[in-house]
């Protein structure tokens, strides 16, 4: 609208005003009728004779045109009725019902142009005799007043006899105030289009607006499906294709859909009428797990809804008849990521050149989490944060991207060193090797192009092998300390399911919950899922297949590292082996190293007296056994009022090696007390 919106609120006021003054006049017209001698006693009966020719008539159709030239926008009313094809005669019997909101004079009009005191609203009957025009298809339920459920027909003896009433959403349209229908309010919200999209995404919210302006007049637009991980990007893309065509957007979560069809089919028919109403494009967000109702309700959603449809989340939708145009929604690429930081950073961020690749390379946020971590950097800077300017900027990172897969895995703390690990100097070098191709990946990759050679075999994966015990666990933690990065542990018991197609479906969640961060993925006891493919025997044994080759795909993608532990490196698939950047093995200690584990065992703070190390090594045992040891001993020396001794060793090796069932020998324990 280009007046102010309290001026055309006025207008169309006394438009809607003067409108209804005109349906007044034909019920006083018929009630003049009734008290001549050829009137017409059944209200029931359509009035043919109306007399167009009446001057009141006549005066209120001039005052509409006047009202109407002082207003570049049109009226409420010419909307609706444009909109949903009302003829004269329905837009007649729209005027009536609102009218009996807001005319306090039409229910005793109403009454005596009946001729029944007792009927003081509306009814069809009383529009086919005192309407000019009168149709009987404008009864019908497939007319656009009963489809569009523009008006509602109330309990009565006959449907000619019934009350009519206006539908509240549509009164409040009509008088110039715009709401969402309360019963579409707890399902659908209003999606603002973003002040500013990467170029990236701006280009796929142009094309997307193009697509829709080449839609023939009265075509059923094509159902448009928004792939890519990014969930924000997504809706902001929507929201601004919708800007360009002059349209809002409202979202509905499709794990929201009522199982019931006619629930399902009221929301549909709401939501239409919204559409026609306020120009509006429906996106539906499927990224939840479906439910057992959701997908039948969701395809019955798409066909029954015309207009602009569009489904986030998912990569397809079967059974859905209409035209598909699918959109990939990539994420901001690296230099719009540092622009981003540098804009929402202001001068802060010109001390962090540098810093600002290697967050741009690490953290794939969109402009939204970008904004909010610069946000919560100034206000720690401000607040008297005196960490380095890059420390408070990596940490903030890890935090706003970090909350998508805590829900999906258990986030492991990291307090493990690299003087805490007790490993053999190969297996030491590999992990080395493995924290230097993360935290170098920008340089190789971006700057020295091996990005632009393709995405695959970008990612870095490294499998841990050894027995249970050995520190692979521990490995990921000094992984995770040194490189600063979030470590998560993947349950892949809560992974694979029976069902087919599940597994891939939770390993997609995980894995694209886990981009933004870019943190350590830690698949333990690995060899549940990624084990020696089976000969193909059934579709059982195809789809177990395919989720091993899926999983390899995504870790090939991932840009974090993703780290798989396995206790028997034999059971490994070959094929998948090749495809794992490192290996590193985690032996069973010797003598020398377990006498290592027990020199680092014991915190500075602990009390210990009299510890002999070349006899602790003789114990035959794993460093997290021994770990297990040094803690129940400590428990029975602080009990006893001690400081750490042999004795209390003994009794904690006595009991460790009865829960692993294993004799405890005296040449291992010989000369200790």
């Amino acid at each position: 609208m280009s007046e102010e919106p309290t001026t055309w609120l006025k207008a169309n006021q006394r438009h809607l005003a003067a409108a209804v003054a005109g349906v007044r006049a034909s019920l006083e017209r018929l009630t003049r009728s009734r008290h001549t001698p050829c009137a017409v006693a059944d209200d029931n009966t359509p009035n043919v004779s109306a007399v167009d020719g009446d001057p009141s008539s006549a005066a209120a159709a001039g005052e509409l045109n006047s009202i109407e030239s002082e207003m570049s926008s049109p009226p409420a009313l010419d909307k609706v009725c444009a909109a949903f094809g009302l003829s004269g005669f329905e837009r007649q019997i729209l005027l009536l019902c609102a009218g009996m909101e807001l005319d306090g004079t039409l229910p005793p009009l109403c009454a005596e142009a009946s001729g029944n005191p007792q009927r003081d609203f509306p009814t069809f009957g009383l529009a086919l005799a005192a309407l000019n025009e009168p149709h009987w298809s404008a009864l019908l339920p497939s007319s656009p007043l009963r489809r569009w459920r523009l008006i509602e027909v109330g309990a009565g003896e006959t449907l000619t006899a019934s009350p009519l009433r206006i539908d509240e959403r549509v009164l409040h349209f009509l008088v110039g105030v715009s709401h969402l229908d309360p019963r579409l309010t707890p399902l659908i919200e209003l999606v603002s289009p973003p002040d500013e999209l990467p170029w990236s995404q701006g280009a796929a919210a142009e094309r997307l607006a193009r697509n829709w302006a080449e839609v023939e007049p009265g075509a059923t637009p094509p159902l448009v499906l928004l792939g890519g991980s990014d969930w924000a990007a997504r809706r902001a893309i929507a929201a601004a294709a919708c800007a360009l065509v002059g349209m809002r957007l409202h979202a509905l979560r499709a794990a929201d859909l009522p199982a019931p069809c006619a629930d399902l089919e009221l929301i549909s028919r709401l939501w239409e009428r919204e559409a026609m109403l306020t120009s509006s494009a429906l996106l539906i967000e499927a990224d939840e797990t479906p439910g057992p109702g959701e997908p039948k309700g969701l395809v019955s959603l798409i066909e029954r809804t015309g207009g602009i449809v569009l489904l986030s989340g998912r990569e397809q939708c079967r059974d859905v008849q209409r035209p598909v145009v699918r959109i990939e929604v990539s994420r901001p690429s690296a230099s719009e990521q540092r622009q981003c930081w540098r804009e929402s950073l202001g001068p802060m961020g010109e001390t962090l050149n540098g810093q600002l690749d290697l967050v741009a390379a690490h953290f794939h946020l969109g402009w939204d989490s970008i904004r909010a971590a610069a946000g919560k950097v100034r206000e720690r800077v401000s607040s008297g944060d005196d960490r380095p300017l890059d420390a408070i900027l990596w940490d903030e990172c890890r935090a706003v991207s970090r909350s998508p897969l805590a829900d999906l895995a258990q986030r492991i703390e990291p307090a493990a060193t690299w003087d805490d690990i007790v490993l053999p100097p190969q297996s030491l070098a590999v992990l080395r090797s493995v924290a230097a191709q993360v935290r170098q990946r920008a340089v190789v990759y971006e700057k020295w192009g091996f990005e632009r050679q393709g995405q695959r075999g970008l990612g870095i994966s490294a499998l841990f092998c050894g027995a249970s015990g050995t520190g692979k666990t521990m490995a990921a933690e000094v992984l995770a300390n040194e490189l600063r990065l979030d470590l998560f542990r993947i349950d892949l018991s809560a992974i694979v399911n029976k069902y087919i197609g599940e597994t891939e479906k939770n390993l997609r969640r995980v894995f694209d919950a886990a981009e933004d961060s870019g943190a350590i993925l830690l698949f333990d006891e690995a060899d549940a899922l990624f084990g020696k493919r089976s000969e193909v025997k059934d579709a059982h044994d195809r789809y177990a297949n395919i989720e091993v080759s899926y999983l390899l795909q995504r870790i090939e993608a991932y840009r974090g590292l993703a780290i798989l532990t396995s206790n028997m490196k034999q059971s490994i698939d070959g094929a998948f082996l090749r495809r794992i950047r490192f290996v590193v093995q985690f032996p069973f200690p010797d003598a020398a190293q377990r006498m290592e584990i027990w020199r680092r065992i014991f915190p500075a703070g602990t009390p210990t007296d009299g510890l002999v190390l070349e006899q602790l090594a003789r114990l035959n045992l794993s460093g997290g056994n021994i770990r297990n040891l040094a803690l129940g001993a400590a428990f029975l020396a602080a009990d006893a009022g001690q400081p750490v001794g042999m004795r209390h060793l003994l009794m904690a090796a006595q009991t460790e090696y009865a829960k692993l069932e294993k004799p405890l020998s005296e040449a291992e324990i010989g000369g200790w007390t």
